[in-house]
């Protein structure tokens, strides 16, 4: 008999759960196979594991000798290429190492000196990356892919999900989300969205019945000074916090890659441009400053 399984665990520094109709005698293999396959994901890009491909990128900086990546890694590096792209190079897989300098724990804004020996590392644009080679040109640069890596990674146990036979379920990746399907019944799954200024509370929420649906914010990481908020999402032109005029914004599209990728440039162009999103062909909500809601999925 099928009926909904439910699996809570932790994994890329988030509270992740899988949702899913199985039979019983299925549900434990589907829920070890796609906790391992994160689990190997986490291990081959993060940045805090010396064996990484993420690790072993920023080792070879400056030595002169590229490396060579697998055909997923490719996959990743020329998406963040486009991301650099479409987004003017705000969106820039090069501007990690600006966590030297940036503690949002700590209460107290970067010394603008530090921030300057760090420029000069920072620019996707000085990448050397030619299929399957890549290589970061001057010692110090860094790549992280954390600002899209657990997207892809909702998508892939997406995929593992339907490969297993699973049709109704929902993948939930600290809040990156990718539907499987609906409910048995075809009830959309109920999607909450965050409260950006009151935490544990939803502002909205939404139905989804297939794609995927990611939210970007300046709650996410933060720290108040004077009044004055700093949130997580840094200029790597300057290496400042930005000013966003949206200080959440939602997005669905049919993969979680994307809807988390529009998401955060969205968040970064809004400093200049708030209508980014109107002509993207995606559904969105925007909440401003006085928590006013706007885009097309409002109603």
């Amino acid at each position: 008999m099928v009926s909904l399984h439910k699996h809570s665990f932790k994994a890329m520094g988030s509270r992740c759960e899988l949702q899913f109709y199985a039979s019983e005698a299925a549900a434990s293999g589907i829920i070890n196979n796609a906790v391992a396959r994160l689990e190997a994901l986490e291990a081959k890009y993060t940045r805090y594991r010396p064996k990484s491909v993420t690790s072993q990128i920023n080792r070879a900086a400056g030595g002169g000798e590229p490396v060579e990546v697998d055909s997923e890694t490719a996959g990743l590096l020329n998406y963040a290429q486009v991301l650099f792209e479409q987004s003017d190079g705000l969106f820039d897989i090069t501007s990690g190492i600006l966590r030297r300098a940036w503690n949002f724990r700590s209460g107290k804004l970067p010394e603008a000196e530090r921030l300057q020996q760090l420029l000069p590392r920072i620019g996707w644009q000085q990448v050397r990356w030619e299929a399957p080679y890549f290589y970061l040109p001057t010692v110090g640069m860094e790549i992280d892919f954390g600002g899209f890596v657990k997207e892809y990674a909702a998508d892939q146990l997406v995929a593992l999900l339907k490969a297993e036979g699973v049709e109704h379920g929902l993948v939930n990746l600290g809040g990156d989300i990718a539907v499987v399907g609906p409910h048995p019944d075809n009830a959309p799954w109920q999607v909450g969205i965050q409260h950006p200024r009151k935490q544990e509370q939803a502002i909205a929420r939404i139905p989804l019945s297939r794609g995927a649906i990611a939210t970007s914010g300046d709650y996410e990481r933060f720290m108040l000074i004077d009044g004055e908020r700093y949130c997580h999402l840094l200029n790597p032109r300057n290496g400042l916090s930005i000013r966003p005029q949206r200080i959440s914004v939602t997005v669905i599209a049919d993969q979680c890659l994307l809807a988390g990728s529009f998401a955060s440039v969205a968040m970064l162009k809004s400093e200049t441009d708030t209508n980014w999103l109107a002509d993207s062909g995606v559904h969105y909500l925007q909440i401003d400053q006085n928590l006013s809601m706007d885009g097309n999925l409002v109603n």
